[in-house]
């Protein structure tokens, strides 16, 4: 039985560690892309002021320059900065290749110049419906770069199982149910109460009537923590 708690990119490393990244949706990344399209218009408003007072050339110039911030402000910023740019480091995204590595200049660059494709019709419609309709919210530009949008994780400050008091579980599980589990366990601490009710129910058929306390209390038991005595 394969089971999903939430929207998460699963990745099993060469050492064998496995990464649980939570996938970014449509509002962060439409947020992120606001804020670098504000950012683009100032460049180009302030290029377009100093280039005014040059003859002949400043025309050539302002197009020069335009073509640069459109084409080149989402490749420059995600190959050099870790795949964040200004948009969303602000919003706390960053883009990766599909496989956990960090974006190169060539993913960076294919997943932008497809954007018209993304764009196509208008409002970036096919875009929105690839990211509406792909496991891991991919717009086409990132199914072709083989790229996906995660939420930029954070390492906790204390030991997430130290509120927990483990307790086993009564029922044998699969790996991928312990995997989903453990994955919901980690994160119980990032989402709200009743998001964690409903995941947590996505489990009874398995584990029976239980809430989400619960389920972390299992979860904690799998990673191998025990009751404090």
């Amino acid at each position: 039985m394969s089971v999903v708690l939430d929207t998460t990119l699963n990745i099993e490393t060469p050492e064998v560690v496995e990464l649980l990244l939570p996938v970014a949706g449509i509002a962060p990344r439409s947020l992120a892309w606001l804020i670098d399209s504000m950012i683009k218009i100032g460049i180009i408003f302030v290029a377009a002021n100093i280039l005014a007072a040059i003859e002949n050339v400043g025309e050539g110039l302002l197009l020069l320059t335009m073509f640069g911030v459109i084409w080149g402000y989402n490749v420059l910023f995600e190959a050099l900065m870790q795949g964040a740019t200004p948009g969303k480091k602000i919003v706390g995204v960053h883009v990766m290749n599909a496989d956990g590595t960090p974006i190169g200049w060539r993913g960076a660059t294919l997943r932008n110049l497809l954007r018209p494709v993304d764009d196509y019709p208008g409002c970036y419609l096919f875009g929105c419906l690839s990211v509406l309709f792909t496991r891991n919210f991919q717009r086409l530009g990132d199914l072709a770069a083989g790229t996906v949008v995660v939420q930029r994780h954070e390492v906790p400050a204390k030991n997430p199982w130290d509120d927990v008091d483990p307790q086993p579980t009564l029922v044998p599980l699969t790996r991928d149910e312990q995997e989903a589990i453990v994955s919901f366990g980690e994160r119980r601490n990032q989402i709200s109460d009743a998001r964690a009710e409903e995941l947590s129910r996505i489990m009874q058929p398995v584990l029976g009537e239980l809430d989400a306390k619960r389920l972390r209390a299992f979860a904690a038991w799998i990673t191998g923590h025990r009751p404090k005595s």
